[in-house]
């Protein structure tokens, strides 16, 4: 292999559009980890949201790494060990959540064990929920209920609206937070130093691996700073024209094995 590690968004990148690992795909990442290939889950989601897809992939016999929150928290996934982790601060976090009760977006916050909503029937709640294998609990008030300082808050957007509201949730900001697209119908309010691309280079630091060593694939704007970090970036074909633009190569898509086939074309000695 030309690289030592491979970190893999999940949604729209390693799993198809019914969030499922196509056979080529899971075959050739269980194949390059033979050669001694590290991988990397990063993705937005939170912890739990991963331990699915590692299991499947034999990340904790293989030495696997989760990056979780878009490079919030990063865990060893043999034994959960965590390596890095970053979180808003709470009292700037109530006064977001205030704020947000003014637009139209559902709230999905979470403790990395389960969700909390105002309305368990909102946008996007049960899909969150299934999707991640957790559990939701609702509240009456969010910024009320916050007793813990979360990596994260996850709103649940109508599409069409998404563009302005991301621009609302911008300008209303303190500069160290910051609010990106993750999917067509979620955006994610971050502490501004988190990234994927920061995370993997702090990975690449714990592990002794020089950047040019890794690929990196995405389809989103939260993968850009990961694909541009990389020796490596690649971008699914389904990716947003932005993300195939900061890439260094543009592969299948993810119904089409384009992980598998990024690998054999380009990463293989």
């Amino acid at each position: 292999m030309k690289v030592k590690l491979l970190a893999l968004d999940i949604d729209g990148t390693l799993t198809n559009d019914e969030k499922k690992i196509t056979s080529d795909t899971k075959n050739t990442l269980l194949q390059v980890q033979e050669k001694g290939v590290r991988l990397m889950l990063a993705s937005a989601r939170p912890v739990p949201g991963l331990y699915e897809m590692a299991e499947e992939l034999e990340l904790y016999t293989h030495q696997g790494i989760l990056m979780a929150y878009n490079g919030g928290r990063i865990i060893l996934a043999s034994d959960g060990s965590v390596l890095s982790e970053t979180s808003m601060d709470k009292e700037k976090t109530k006064a977001v959540l205030r704020y947000l009760e003014t637009l139209p977006v559902t709230v999905i916050l979470d403790d990395g064990k389960q969700f909390y909503v105002t309305d368990e029937k909102g946008y996007k709640v049960e899909f969150e929920c299934r999707n991640n294998r957790m559990s939701c609990t609702e509240v009456d008030n969010l910024s009320d209920f916050l007793d813990f300082a979360p990596v994260k808050l996850l709103l649940a957007v109508d599409p069409e609206q998404i563009l302005q509201i991301q621009q609302q949730i911008a300008a209303h900001l303190d500069e160290d937070l910051t609010v990106v697209r993750t999917a067509a119908f979620y955006l994610e309010i971050i502490p501004r130093q988190i990234d994927k691309g920061k995370g993997l280079k702090d990975i690449c630091k714990v592990l002794g691996i020089s950047i040019k060593d890794a690929a990196a694939f995405g389809d989103s704007e939260n993968d850009m700073p990961m694909l541009e970090a990389a020796g490596w970036g690649i971008a699914m074909e389904n990716a947003e024209e932005a993300v195939k633009d900061k890439a260094d190569k543009v592969t299948l898509s993810n119904n089409e094995d384009g992980i598998a086939y990024a690998i054999k074309k380009w990463l293989l000695d």
